[in-house]
């Protein structure tokens, strides 16, 4: 139980940091034009290789780290002022360079580029990845869900026309910043104080290191998307490309929340090595997120060309097609955040795991290379997906000697068979009927009838695992 209430909390979280620009995304479209969200996306990509570049793999491992101590407070509050200490260097070195290279290499978008440095402070004081190896994730989602219902109110109220994209850039880097300050507070009762001198902040870089390049790795073909759009094509088409990437990955998120959960829970089960917890963790966690992704690919993919121009506004018919090509990932990412989040990462295959993203962000330029330039927006999406596969892939083959995979894809055939089905269903409706809330919320509800009924009639096994759940939850209350 307390995994699950976890992932409804980080699930939230999740959403959360994404519901803020889908319920601002109609309107900032329609506010700022597709050009200058397009102008948005390709700042703040650069902006994200820089505090990535500060971060370096400290996110995930300080996570592992303290999920490894959790049980020690003096060693995990040694742990946490050593690695704290590192970011803080790290991050104020990262953003010293990007500056110089805001003044020395910056011309057009020089004012854009300085209000989304913002984003790098910020970065130096986040501290959720204590709390998120303590398994405590009701503290980061309680303390930010106000602010971050503040910034939806900003956003309303000061950005008011095209002369406002400033405004808003600083707006989300601003609450930001004052989202991961408010999480201090609660450190003074989980830590204790340990003396300078036993802090060692760099004894922890070389490891932090070694998870920094598989995180820059992954980043690169997730942001390089943009920055290669706004080179070869048009910033309208990056401007369309941008926003229906947030909403295929807002539904990700969903998903995807599953990870930061499981990575604290299944290393502090291989520190004490229960190897078979930590087998059967997999397991489940596949079957979970491959029963919550496939339905949510399908019925995306069957609302998306009539939802896009809706949502978005008439300058982002494109939108749509773009949402239906990528949409694919919302699978292919739940299935190697299990494999490379959930089992490599926290039982320390960091090299196998950096291997898997090596080979998408390679791959991901290739394919940008060649799909880009005659397909535009269209072709970076098709891009992302073939480079997503590629990583599940290339994960799912190595850990083939650990892990039973004839066992993680057993089901896979009952869930893709009935959101095929339920894709039909909906994509039929969507088709007939005008796209408004009221009909928006009537096809949400058809898919889900449909896929569940499915779900039922070809025995899967997750509906007995919910059974056994609420079952459980009924007898302790």
């Amino acid at each position: 139980m307390k995994v699950v209430k976890n992932y409804l909390y980080n699930a939230s979280y999740q959403i959360l940091n994404l519901l803020i620009p889908l319920i601002t995304v109609p309107y900032i479209s329609r506010v700022l034009g597709a050009h200058d969200v397009g102008i948005n996306e390709y700042t703040n990509s650069w902006v994200t290789f820089f505090y990535l570049m500060g971060q370096m793999g400290i996110t995930l491992y300080g996570n592992r780290e303290v999920a490894y101590h959790r049980d020690n407070l003096y060693e995990r509050s040694r742990t946490f002022w050593g690695v704290e200490t590192l970011q803080l260097l790290t991050v104020s070195a990262s953003f010293v360079a990007y500056l110089v290279a805001v003044f020395l290499f910056s011309t057009t978008f020089k004012y854009y580029f300085l209000l989304q440095g913002i984003w790098i402070i910020a970065t130096g004081l986040d501290v959720s990845w204590y709390f998120m190896g303590l398994e405590n994730f009701k503290v980061t989602v309680v303390r930010n869900t106000f602010v971050r219902l503040i910034s939806i109110v900003l956003i309303f109220t000061i950005v008011k026309d095209v002369n406002d994209l400033g405004k808003y850039i600083a707006i989300l880097g601003g609450t930001q910043l004052v989202g991961n300050l408010t999480l201090w507070p609660y450190l003074k009762d989980n830590l204790v104080w340990v003396k300078i001198s036993e802090w060692h902040p760099f004894k922890h870089f070389y490891p932090a290191l070694l998870l920094f390049i598989p995180t820059i790795t992954t980043q690169v073909y997730l942001v390089l998307n943009r920055l290669m759009l706004g080179r070869m094509s048009t910033q309208v088409s990056l401007g369309n490309f941008g926003q229906a990437d947030k909403i295929v990955k807002f539904v990700l998120a969903i998903v995807t929340a599953t990870g930061t959960v499981m990575l604290p829970h299944v290393a502090n089960k291989f520190a004490k090595g229960d190897i078979k917890g930590v087998r059967d963790s997999l397991y489940s966690s596949f079957n979970f997120v491959s029963a919550v992704s496939v339905p949510m690919m399908f019925g995306l993919m069957a609302i998306s060309e009539r939802f896009a121009p809706w949502f978005l506004g008439a300058d982002f018919e494109l939108a749509g097609k773009i949402m239906f090509l990528e949409s694919p990932i919302i699978v292919l990412i739940a299935w190697s955040n299990v494999t490379g989040t959930q089992y490599l990462m926290p039982v320390n295959r960091v090299k196998e795991y950096t291997t898997s993203v090596t080979v998408g962000a390679v791959s991901n330029i290739v394919f940008n290379l060649f799909l880009i330039e005659g397909w535009g927006a269209n072709g970076a999406a098709v891009a992302t997906v073939l480079s997503e596969f590629l990583v599940s892939a290339v994960q799912v083959a190595m850990i083939r000697g650990t892990i039973k995979r004839r066992q993680l894809f057993r089901e896979q055939w009952k869930y893709f068979l009935c959101g095929f089905l339920m894709y039909l269903v909906v994509n039929r409706v969507c088709l007939i009927i005008n796209m408004t809330i009221a009909n928006l919320c009537l096809e949400v509800g058809i898919g889900i009838v449909v896929y569940l009924l499915g779900l039922l009639v070809t025995k899967a096994s997750i509906v007995g695992e919910a059974q056994k759940l609420i079952k459980n939850k009924t007898n302790r209350e």
